[in-house]
């Protein structure tokens, strides 16, 4: 019970929740075909924070991989 009450687990578990109802409200909204293909976007986000924030290395074969991604976004909301 100590650990479930310090703040950082508290602020992690309300970022989870809201996330979730994000996720539900979009749902209700979009077709799961688009929303689905949409998750993806996240692995182009985190690469990008771990960049700045962390230094790590975006080779070309990373950022080859977030153009796929990207491109693979942008045919599906087009279709």
């Amino acid at each position: 019970f100590k650990i479930a009450t310090q703040w950082p687990i508290i602020g992690g578990l309300a970022c989870y929740v809201f996330s979730v109802v994000v996720w539900i409200v979009g749902l209700s909204r979009v077709d799961v075909s688009i929303a689905y293909p949409m998750l993806s976007l996240g692995y182009v986000v985190n690469a990008f924070a771990a960049w700045y924030l962390f230094g790590e290395i975006l080779s070309l074969q990373r950022l080859v991989g977030i153009g796929i991604i990207l491109i693979g976004v942008v045919v599906l909301t087009r279709g």
